[in-house]
């Protein structure tokens, strides 16, 4: 696609904001006020650390001190993701963030089991995008994941955003390969997710027990 650019003067950088929705609240990321409610969060789930860098954690002091790493970190910009707006119970990440050329990825996403397969953990995705393309300007806004998990590649089809291919012996994660999957939304194609994002999240569209009735 043919783009005339010469108006473009870039993105802005991701800022400690706070983002509320219906049935989320994202808090920028603070070791003090989250991170014993997400330790909490993950107990007995150390499968939720698989496909990330870093954990699972053996001590709470341990894992306090990465999220202290996380919140104060220049490179990627951490929110807490708290359902209901009660305990957070995971956080997400912007991250690799090149604001000359207006490129953006989501990352570094941790759900606890209280927060996986939630109107929250799906709102809390639509609050970011939200975030990325109608106020820091982005043209591109990207996902990336181990090519093994296929739950993060569902997820990020079903969130709207387009599988572009692997990238073979991308990394090495824990010891180990990892090819890489990746999937991306441009601004273009924002408005039409969006409003699929709000159908879905109309309180009619879920029943009494919090059960979708339509699919995203």
């Amino acid at each position: 696609m043919e783009l005339d650019l010469n108006g473009w003067q870039g993105a802005a950088a991701p800022e400690a904001v706070t983002l509320d929705g219906n049935y989320v609240r994202l808090e920028p990321l603070d070791a003090g006020r989250h991170a014993a409610a997400i330790w909490r969060a993950v107990q007995g789930a150390d499968e939720v650390w698989d496909y990330l860098f870093d954990g699972p954690y053996a001590e709470e002091a341990e894992f306090t001190a990465a999220i202290a790493v996380k919140a104060a970190g220049t490179s990627a910009r951490f929110w807490a993701i708290l359902p209901e707006y009660g305990e957070a119970a995971g956080y997400a990440s912007l991250m690799r963030m090149d604001t000359a050329h207006g490129v953006i990825e989501v990352g570094n996403i941790l759900y606890s089991p209280r927060l996986q397969r939630t109107r929250a953990a799906t709102e809390a995705m639509y609050l970011l995008a939200g975030y990325v393309f109608e106020q820091l300007g982005y043209r591109r806004y990207e996902w990336k994941c181990n090519a093994e998990n296929l739950p993060s590649r569902k997820a990020a089809e079903r969130l709207g955003f387009r599988f572009e291919g692997i990238f073979r012996q991308h990394m090495v994660a824990k010891g180990k390969n990892r090819d890489t999957a990746w999937f991306a939304m441009l601004d273009h194609e924002w408005p039409e997710r969006s409003a699929a994002f709000e159908r879905w999240l109309e309180p009619r569209n879920f029943d009494g027990e919090g059960r979708q009735l339509s699919n995203l």
